[in-house]
C-alpha cells in the first residue's frame, strides 16, 4: 500500500509500504481524511522527545475512515461504517489505566508515533478503540476528534464553570478548538490572543468574542487562561494574564528542551493553579464522539485546506508557512463510499 513514511529525521517519502497485519480482535479500516499538525512536523524534523516516537513510522494521528473488514473482531462496527479511532493504545491493566488515566499508560503506544498511523491506504486497530460516527457527522469533523479530545481533557482538569472570563493564547487549530469547547460551559467571554490577523475569521466561527494581536490589548485578570501556542513566550504571557486565584492550562508543545522563565513568587502570591495536560483519555475521546453524534458539537468549520495524499509536500508547506486564514489541513487518503 502507499503510505507517508518518516524513516529518519528530515527524511519523509510517499512510498510502497507493507500493509497492516490483522490480529484477532482487530478492525481493518480504510482512512479517508487525515489531519496534519505541528506535532507531525516535530516528528519529521526530529524535534519531538525520542521517547514518544519510533521510526520508521507512518504519519497520521488525526483521522477518520471506513471499516472494510471486521471479521477478526465480531463486535466491530459493520463493514462500511464511518469511524474514528483512539490513537493511544492503552494496556488497560496498569495502575494508570485502571484509574482511567489511559493517557498515562505505563506502556506508551500511539498510532502515528510508535505505531504506523493513518496516512496510508489501510490501518488495523483494536476493536475497543473504534468508534462509529453518526450518519450526519462528516468525516472532516471526525478527523478533528483526536485534537478536540486533547483540548477537552485539559479543560476538564481546569474544572470550568459558567460565567468565567477566558483567554486563549494562540490562534492555531488547538487554540480554536479550545475556544469552541470552552463554549460548552457558557463563559462570560472568550478572548483570543492571536498572532495572525487572518485568523479572526475562524476565531469568530469558534465563538471568540474578542480577537487581539498583542498582549496589552488582551489585558489580564482572567479566570482561566489556556496556552495553546506552543512557545516559551506564550507560556510567559499566559502566566501573567491570570487573575489571583485563577487557573492556567498549558496545552502547547514548544519542542524538546525548550524552557520558559517562571516567576515563582507571582505563582505563589497569585495563588495560581497551573496544569499541563498530556493527550487524552479513552473517556474524553468517547465524550467528544458523543458530542458530535448528538449534534452538540460540529468541528468541520475548522477545515480550510485539503490536499490529495500525492500532494503531501504542498500540505506540509502550508503547515510550515501559513498564509491567509488557515485552520486544519487535511490529506485525502481515499474516497469514501458514503456521505463525506
Amino acid at each position: 500500500m502507499k503510505a507517508l513514511v518518516v524513516r529518519e529525521p528530515g527524511q519523509i517519502t510517499l512510498e510502497e509500504y507493507p500493509g497492516p497485519v490483522q490480529v484477532p480482535g482487530s478492525v481493518l479500516i480504510r482512512p479517508v481524511v487525515v489531519g496534519m499538525c505541528g506535532t507531525d512536523l516535530e516528528i519529521i524534523d526530529g524535534h519531538i522527545d525520542p521517547a514518544y516516537v519510533h521510526r520508521p513510522v507512518v504519519l497520521g494521528h488525526e483521522w477518520s475512515g471506513v471499516v472494510v473488514d471486521g471479521t477478526d473482531a465480531p463486535e466491530s462496527p459493520p463493514v462500511g461504517t464511518r469511524v474514528v479511532v483512539e490513537g493511544i493504545v492503552p494496556c488497560r491493566h496498569c495502575a494508570a489505566c485502571v484509574a482511567g488515566d489511559t493517557n498515562l499508560c505505563q506502556t506508551y503506544e500511539e498510532f502515528g508515533f510508535t505505531r504506523d498511523g493513518a496516512a496510508a491506504e489501510l490501518l488495523s486497530a483494536p476493536s475497543e478503540l473504534v468508534h462509529a460516527l453518526a450518519p450526519e457527522v462528516s468525516l472532516e469533523s471526525g478527523a478533528l476528534v483526536e485534537p478536540a479530545s486533547v483540548v477537552l481533557r485539559a479543560l476538564l482538569r481546569a474544572a470550568p464553570r459558567p460565567g468565567l472570563r477566558i483567554l486563549v493564547v494562540g490562534d492555531g487549530t488547538v487554540a480554536l478548538l479550545a475556544a469552541t469547547l470552552a463554549r460548552l460551559w457558557s463563559p462570560a467571554s472568550v478572548t483570543m490572543l492571536g498572532a495572525r490577523p487572518d485568523q479572526h475569521i475562524l476565531a469568530s466561527a469558534a465563538g471568540v468574542d474578542t480577537f487581539v494581536l498583542d498582549s496589552s490589548s488582551a489585558g489580564g485578570g482572567y479566570d482561566l487562561v489556556i496556552e495553546a501556542a506552543g512557545a516559551a513566550s506564550a507560556v510567559e504571557t499566559a502566566m501573567g494574564a491570570a487573575r489571583r486565584g485563577g487557573r492556567v492550562v498549558l496545552l502547547g508543545l514548544a519542542g524538546n528542551n525548550i524552557t520558559a522563565p517562571l516567576r515563582i513568587d507571582d505563582v505563589v502570591n497569585g495563588d495560581l493553579t497551573v496544569s499541563g495536560s498530556f493527550a487524552y483519555t479513552s473517556s474524553t475521546f468517547r465524550t467528544v464522539v458523543d458530542l458530535l453524534n448528538t449534534g452538540r458539537l460540529t468541528l468541520d468549520f475548522l477545515v480550510t485546506h485539503r490536499f490529495p495524499l500525492t500532494q503531501w509536500e504542498s500540505a506540509l508547506a502550508a503547515l510550515r508557512s501559513p498564509t491567509g486564514t488557515r485552520g486544519k489541513i487535511l490529506l485525502d487518503i481515499s474516497p469514501s463510499p458514503t456521505k463525506k
